[in-house]
C-alpha cells in the first residue's frame, strides 16, 4: 500500500518548492515593468523586453538542463537551480542601470528553467505510476496557486510599499524555497543514462520525440490562453470592468482548484481523451464568452470556464507527457513539455501583438475561441486517436 501513496514527504516539498518559485516569477512579471520605467527611465519597448526576456531565459535553461539532468542528477540539479534562483532574485538590489536588469533577468529566467524542469521530473519520478494523472494534476495547482497569488501580492505590493520591499519579499521566499528543498529525498533510477546517449549533437538530446505530439498541442493552446494572460487588464478597461478583473485569475484558480482531484483520477482511470476532449470545448466556450462579456457576472464566469479548460489541460498534457516516455527520458519529456508551453505564453502575447490594432480585444477573444475548437480535431489526429486505440486493444484484452 505504501507504494500507492500520493502525499508523501518528498511530493509536498517538491510542490512547495514548485510554488515558491512560482509565485516569485509571478509577482515580478505584474511589477518588474514598473519598476523599469518608474526608477530607470526604461522605454516601453524597453519596459516589455525586461518581462519578456524572463521567459527567454526560462527556454534556454530548459533546453540546457533537460539534456543534462540526468548526468548532473536530478535532486542535484534541482538544488543548483534554486540557488542561483536565488542569487539573482538577490541582484535585483543593485542598480546598475536598465542592461544590467535585462542580463539579470535572463539569468534569473535561466535558474527558474532549470529549477522548475528538475521539480517537474522528480515529481513525475515519485508519484506511483498509477495516480500519474491524479498526482501531477495535484502538482500542478502549486503553479495554479501560485499564478493567482503572485500577481495579486505583486500588485498590493506596489500599491502600498517599495520596490526595496517587493525585493526583499522575493529574496525571503527564495531562501525558504532553497531551505526546503535542502530535505527532499530523490529515489536512484532503476535505469542509468548512457553516455552514449548524451554525445553529439542532435534533436533527441534536447527534446523527447514521444513527448513531442501533445507538446505541440501545449503550444497551440498556451498561445490561446496568453491572449488572456496577457490582455485581460487592457480588455476590462476598454469594457470599464477594471475593479472585477482583478478578481479574474483568483476565480481561475479556485475553479481549476476544485476540478483537479476529479479531473486527475478521471485521467488515470479513463485516459486522457476524457479530459482533454472537453476542455476544449469549455476553454473555447469561455474565450468566446469572454469576447462577448459586458457585465462582471460573465467576466467571472468566463474565468471559471477558462480556468476549467487551460488549467485541466496543462496537468493532462503533462501528464501524457511524462508517461509515454521511459524512467530515464523523463527529464528531457519535461523540459519538453514546459518549452512549448512557455513557447506559447511567452511569443503568443508579441504575436498576437500585430492582430489586435486590426481586430480588437473582443475579435481577438473570438479567434483564439475558435482556434481552440479546432485544435480538438489536431489533437485527435496526433495523439486521441492513438490513446483510443490503445486502451481499445487493453480492453479487449482484459476481456478474453
Amino acid at each position: 500500500m505504501n507504494k500507492e501513496r500520493l502525499w508523501t514527504k518528498d511530493f509536498i516539498i517538491v510542490s512547495s518548492v514548485n510554488f515558491f518559485l512560482t509565485l516569485i516569477f509571478y509577482l515580478l512579471m505584474v511589477t518588474i515593468a514598473v519598476y523599469a520605467v518608474n526608477e530607470l527611465d526604461a522605454t516601453p519597448s524597453q519596459a516589455g523586453l525586461v518581462t519578456g526576456i524572463f521567459i527567454i531565459g526560462t527556454l534556454i535553461g530548459r533546453l540546457f538542463i533537460g539534456r543534462y539532468i540526468d548526468v548532473i542528477g536530478r535532486k542535484r540539479t534541482l538544488y543548483i537551480g534554486v540557488i542561483f534562483f536565488t542569487l539573482t532574485t538577490l541582484l535585483y538590489f543593485v542598480n546598475y542601470g536598465i542592461t544590467f536588469l535585462l542580463i539579470n533577468r535572463f539569468v534569473h529566467g535561466m535558474t527558474l528553467g532549470i529549477a522548475s524542469t528538475a521539480s517537474g521530473t522528480i515529481v513525475a519520478q515519485i508519484i506511483p505510476a498509477k495516480r500519474k494523472g491524479e498526482g501531477i494534476g495535484y502538482f500542478s495547482m502549486s503553479a495554479t496557486l501560485a499564478t493567482a497569488i503572485g500577481p495579486f501580492i505583486g500588485l498590493y505590493m506596489s500599491q502600498h510599499t517599495s520596490f526595496q520591499m517587493i525585493f526583499g519579499f522575493c529574496l525571503a521566499i527564495g531562501i525558504i524555497s532553497l531551505i526546503t528543498a535542502s530535505f527532499v529525498h530523490v529515489p536512484p533510477l532503476p535505469v542509468s543514462t548512457k553516455a552514449s546517449e548524451i554525445k553529439g549533437f542532435k534533436l533527441s538530446n534536447f527534446i523527447e520525440p514521444k513527448a513531442l505530439p501533445i507538446a505541440v498541442i501545449t503550444l497551440i493552446v498556451a498561445f490561446c490562453y496568453s491572449s488572456v494572460l496577457s490582455f485581460i487588464t487592457f480588455y476590462a478597461i476598454e469594457i470599464d470592468l477594471v475593479n472585477t478583473a482583478s478578481f479574474f485569475f483568483l476565480v481561475y484558480a479556485v475553479s481549476v482548484l476544485a476540478s483537479r482531484p476529479f479531473t486527475g483520477r478521471l485521467m488515470d482511470m479513463k485516459g486522457a481523451n476524457t479530459i482533454m476532449y472537453p476542455a476544449f470545448i469549455i476553454l473555447g466556450a469561455g474565450m468566446l464568452l469572454l469576447s462577448v462579456t459586458e457585465t462582471s457576472m460573465t467576466l467571472l464566469l468566463a474565468g471559471v470556464l477558462i480556468g476549467l479548460g487551460f488549467g485541466n489541460m496543462q496537468s493532462c498534457t503533462q501528464a501524457v507527457a511524462v508517461k509515454l516516455t521511459p524512467v530515464h527520458r523523463m527529464g528531457l519529456a519535461t523540459s519538453t513539455f514546459f518549452i512549448f508551453l512557455d513557447a506559447g505564453l511567452g511569443f503568443g502575447p508579441y504575436l498576437l501583438g500585430f492582430i489586435i490594432p486590426v481586430t480588437g480585444y473582443s475579435t481577438m477573444y473570438v479567434i483564439t475561441g475558435v482556434v481552440t475548437l479546432v485544435t480538438a480535431v489536431l489533437y485527435y489526429f496526433l495523439h486521441g486517436k492513438k490513446e483510443r486505440t490503445a486502451r481499445a486493444s487493453v480492453s479487449a484484452s482484459a476481456s478474453v
